[in-house]
């Protein structure tokens, strides 16, 4: 991850908590998540920020584990949501993370904020975190004119889908379109994809 933006989203943790729990709900992302993750299967939330996306899936029947880069994050998503689990794991590596452990993939509009050298590592480890036939939900902000930093310094990298869909290798692409996020308002690709058995 870019050191820069993991240190904004740790020392503005309350801020960005705030402000995502402010935002309406991603009501088509959830859609999705119901259409296309395993039913009871064991889930991560990669890059889960506040912890709203997870309290979301261990509501509605998928149990899962939220982990973050940043560290202000994960403290201030374990006060806002003591009952849930929150680890610290960080692409491209999530060195934390065993090989084929979860039957469901979350990484929502996380990997923006890699340098863009790093996408493709980074979307074959989260293939590779799925267990046989897992599936995996992918989103992030597309850059119109280029990488830039917002004002507080967080990295929004420009790299072509093509550089994800090296990274998902021999995944099956079940959805693969831009669209407008509900929540942000912000326009995003989504790809789902399953590994294969």
């Amino acid at each position: 991850m870019d050191e820069q933006t993991v240190e904004t989203y740790s020392t503005r943790a309350e801020r960005f908590a705030a402000e995502w729990r402010d935002q309406p709900p991603p009501t088509d992302m959830y859609a999705m998540l119901q259409c296309y993750f395993a039913a009871g299967g064991k889930t991560a939330d990669i890059g889960c920020g506040s912890g709203r996306d997870l309290a979301w899936l261990n509501d509605h029947g998928y149990p899962a584990v939220g982990y973050d880069a940043a560290e202000g994050l994960i403290a201030q998503a374990a006060i806002d949501f003591p009952s849930l689990t929150f680890r610290h794991a960080a692409l491209p590596a999530l060195a934390s993370i065993a090989s084929e452990s979860y039957d469901n993939v979350l990484c929502e509009t996380v990997i923006m904020h890699l340098p863009p050298d790093e996408v493709t590592q980074a979307c074959a480890r989260l293939v590779d975190i799925l267990r046989p036939a897992g599936t995996l939900y992918l989103s992030w902000r597309v850059a119109p004119t280029g990488s830039s930093r917002d004002a507080g310094g967080r990295l929004y990298a420009a790299f072509d889908a093509a550089q994800v869909r090296q990274g998902l290798g021999n995944a099956q692409l079940l959805f693969d379109a831009e669209a407008v996020n509900e929540s942000s308002g912000k326009r995003v690709h989504r790809i789902v994809a399953r590994r294969g058995d």
